[in-house]
C-alpha cells in the first residue's frame, strides 16, 4: 500500500511574523501554529500557548527545527537574510510581502486555503470590506484633514502603503500618499522640511519597535510652525494594530485612525466657525 496521502495542509506552522497569527486564530486553526515572533499580542492566548522563536529579523535557528514545522512563514523583504538561512537549514519557508490592503485581504484568503478554510477567510474578508466601505461612503463629499504618519525618526520614514490607503479610507489625506508605495522603506524618507511644507493637520506615529517619543518630534528645528503641532494633535497609534499586515490594521488599527481623522475634522469646522 501506498505510504503517500492526501495533503490536509500544513499541520506545524512556525509564524515568524505576527499577521499569519492572528489569521490563523481567527479562521479557527490555532492550533496548528507551533511557534511564533517575539512580537506576537493578538490574539493575548497565542503568546500564553506558544513558544517565542523569532524576533522581527532573527531568531533561534536551534529552536525552530526542534518544533518540527512543515511550514515557516515569514514577512517581507527586511527578513530575507534570516529567510536565507534557514532555506540553507533545509527548513519549508514561505514569504509573503503584501503591501497593499488588497494584497493584505489576498493573503488573508491565500492562508486561509492552505488549510482548507478558503471559504471562512472569504466571509471573513467580506466582513472587512463592509467596514471599509461603510468609512469610504461615511468620508464621501467632506473635508479631508492633511494626515502625517511617521513610521520612524531616524532617518525619518513616512507610513507604508496600506497605513496610507487606511488613511484615505478613513477620511484623510496622506500628505505623502506619493511616497507610500516605494517598496523600500528608503523610498519613504522624508526631510523635516518636507514635513513642514505639507503643514499637516493631524499627526500619528507608530515607531516599529520602540516607543513614539512625541516631544522629541515637536522640538525638531521647523515643526512648531505645522498646524498639528499648533493644535497638539499629535498621536500614538500602537503598532500592533497598524504596522500589521493583517486583521489588525483593517479593524483596530482601521477604527483608530478613523476616530483621529473625524476629531480633527470636527475641530477644523468649529475653527472654521468660530472664525479662526
Amino acid at each position: 500500500m501506498s505510504q503517500h496521502h492526501i495533503p490536509q495542509g500544513p499541520q506545524r506552522i512556525v509564524c515568524l511574523t505576527e499577521e499569519p497569527t492572528e489569521i490563523f486564530y481567527t479562521l479557527g486553526e490555532g492550533h496548528r501554529v507551533v511557534g511564533i515572533s517575539a512580537y506576537t499580542v493578538r490574539p493575548p492566548e497565542a503568546r500564553e500557548e506558544k513558544p517565542v522563536v523569532s524576533a522581527f529579523v532573527h531568531g533561534h535557528l536551534d529552536k525552530i527545527p526542534a518544533l518540527e514545522p512543515d511550514l515557516l512563514l515569514r514577512f517581507s523583504d527586511v527578513q530575507a537574510d534570516w529567510a536565507r538561512e534557514l532555506i540553507l537549514a533545509n527548513l519549508p519557508v514561505l514569504i509573503l510581502n503584501q503591501r497593499s490592503v488588497q494584497e493584505i485581504l489576498d493573503v488573508i484568503v491565500q492562508l486561509g486555503s492552505l488549510v482548507g478554510r478558503r471559504d471562512a477567510a472569504q466571509t471573513l474578508c467580506s466582513g472587512y470590506l463592509a467596514r471599509i466601505d461603510a468609512l469610504e461612503r461615511e468620508s464621501r463629499g467632506r473635508p479631508r484633514p492633511r494626515v502625517y504618519f511617521e513610521e520612524w525618526d531616524d532617518p525619518t520614514i513616512s507610513g507604508i502603503r496600506w497605513v496610507s490607503e487606511l488613511i484615505e479610507i478613513a477620511g484623510g489625506e496622506d500628505v505623502f500618499r506619493d511616497r507610500a508605495t516605494g517598496r523600500a522603506a528608503r523610498d519613504r524618507t522624508v526631510e523635516t522640511a518636507d514635513i513642514v511644507r505639507a503643514d499637516p493637520e493631524l499627526i500619528l506615529a507608530s515607531w516599529c519597535g520602540k516607543p513614539f517619543d512625541g516631544a522629541s518630534l515637536r522640538a525638531r528645528p521647523g515643526l512648531s510652525a505645522v498646524s498639528a503641532v499648533q493644535a497638539d494633535r499629535v498621536y500614538e497609534v500602537p503598532a500592533e494594530i497598524i504596522l500589521q499586515p493583517g486583521p489588525a490594521s483593517l479593524t483596530d488599527g482601521l477604527d483608530c485612525l478613523a476616530g483621529h481623522i473625524a476629531r480633527t475634522r470636527a475641530a477644523l469646522d468649529g475653527d472654521v466657525h468660530n472664525g479662526r
